[in-house]
């Protein structure tokens, strides 16, 4: 360990053998699944679960409502964490230096751009590849926004020699080709959704010819694509319980690593769209503050493009356009809300996951929503001092970890900021190339529109 204690590497902490599961600690139990019949008769858990069976491993499925703390990790799962994990944590100096921050005013990152996929997403690709290698399943369907999440998954089929089908938002698709060429080098196909493939992007298309696409749409088609053939299965990057569940070794991690710094955050902090990566960080800080071992808030940042948490109502819907999915008890804009068309692909759902939102509905969680412009002032600001460009995505919690430092720092209280950089932009640089150039729009929640709307346009 470096005298400084600013820096901690690969091998100074051990990665978790298990993933925290934080149900057993609600203060109240999630709610269960929605689903109905096409007559409207509401389907019983057993239904759901055979739904659910066809499209996901039987493994993930019972984590989802798992009443166990600790969930082990298999050993070939850790196998290939090895590869990239413990991921770094390190002390943001030089921005606190470009901050003009006292020394009472620190800022952390935990950093999870180094994994093959330049993200925290493989956490969760490699354990549900693995699953459904266990199970048969030849093929993997699924939806992407930004492509983190199906680089990710492109990279765990191919280590598991699974297929993989993506249909990435076509919004992202056009902005981020490299994304695309990257997930095809590792095996996957990829399409622009809505697509004309599946009767999901077929009726968006009818209604929208011109759509930019949705996270919604395209895990309407990614969901009809496992449902129509035995063989294939869906996975999804976010959201689910078994998906926050695989992230908590981020702030599992981190906890070790900030004990290693002799130090404690005093607020938590990540970017959120559906929930991955800020639920992997702050779901082990909200069991250590039931410890006694921590005050700090937890804050969640959004985009005021898709203010899902900030502006969205806290009821059951579903996860994806066309009603494939069950219904979910979450904050929701709305399952047919296509969002305006923000560089920060990743954070463009409807809804949240329903662990982060029944948190923040229970007041354990805070909110709130950012510009797009700000963050990637805040996101250069960044690279400029640390050297690290981030993603679109993760510069939402740069710019909420810098506020918070400043607004210490007129305060003059002591406190530690610690935020999760979920990953880098190196994909991401024909945003970068609009904002150095000025052309960069903020867009509001009211710019967004449902396809209803769509459709009279």
């Amino acid at each position: 360990m470096s005298s400084e204690k600013t820096r901690f590497g690969l091998d100074e902490t051990r990665i978790p053998e298990a993933w925290y599961n934080i149900i057993p600690d609600l203060k109240n139990p999630p709610a269960p699944p929605k689903a109905f019949a096409p007559d409207g008769t509401e389907l019983t858990m057993d239904q759901i679960g055979e739904v659910l069976a066809s499209l996901f491993p039987m493994e993930c499925i019972k984590q989802e409502m798992s009443p166990e703390r600790y969930i082990d990790i298999p050993g070939a799962v850790i196998d290939v964490y090895k590869t990239y994990r413990p991921s770094p944590l390190l002390r943001a100096k030089q921005l606190e230096k470009n901050l003009g921050l006292p020394g009472g005013v620190r800022i952390y990152y935990k950093y999870e751009g180094v994994s093959p996929a330049g993200s925290h997403k493989p956490n969760t690709a490699i354990a549900q590849a693995y699953y459904n290698k266990q199970e048969g399943i030849t093929k993997i369907s699924t939806e992407t926004g930004a492509g983190q999440w199906g680089s990710a998954l492109s990279i765990a089929g191919a280590l598991f020699g699974v297929d993989v089908e993506v249909f990435m938002v076509k919004v992202s698709y056009e902005q981020k080709p490299y994304r695309r060429i990257l997930m095809e080098t590792y095996g996957a196909t990829v399409h622009p959704s809505p697509t004309n493939l599946t009767d999901a992007g077929r009726h968006v298309l009818s209604i929208d010819p011109d759509s930019t696409g949705s996270l919604g749409i395209a895990i309407s088609e990614a969901v009809e694509v496992a449902a129509k053939d035995p063989g294939t299965h869906y996975s999804l990057g976010s959201v689910l319980n078994h998906v926050c569940l695989h992230q908590t070794i981020i702030g599992q991690e981190a906890i070790a690593q900030m004990e290693l710094a002799d130090d404690e955050p005093d607020v938590v902090i990540g970017c959120i769209g559906g929930g991955s990566n800020f639920a992997g960080i702050a779901f082990p800080y909200y069991q250590r503050k039931l410890e006694g071992k921590s005050n700090a808030r937890l804050l969640a940042v959004e985009p005021k493009a898709c203010p899902t948490l900030t502006a969205g109502e806290y009821r059951y819907d579903l996860g994806d356009e066309a009603g494939m999915t069950p219904q979910l008890l979450m904050y929701t804009l709305g399952h047919d809300f296509v969002p305006a068309g923000i560089h920060a692909g990743g954070l463009r759902y409807h809804g949240d996951s329903p662990l982060v939102s029944q948190l923040v509905h229970e007041g354990e969680v805070e909110a709130t929503a950012v510009d797009q412009t700000a963050c990637f002032a805040a996101a250069a600001q960044f690279a400029r001092a640390e050297g690290i460009l981030p993603a679109p995505e993760s510069s939402h919690a740069i710019l909420a970890a810098i506020n918070e430092a400043k607004a210490a720092q007129q305060t003059g209280e002591d406190k530690v900021v610690l935020f999760n950089l979920s990953g880098h932009g190196h994909f991401d640089l024909a945003a970068y190339e609009a904002y150095n150039a000025g052309e960069l729009e903020d867009y509001d929640f009211a710019q967004g529109v449902t396809l209803c709307e769509a459709g009279h346009e």
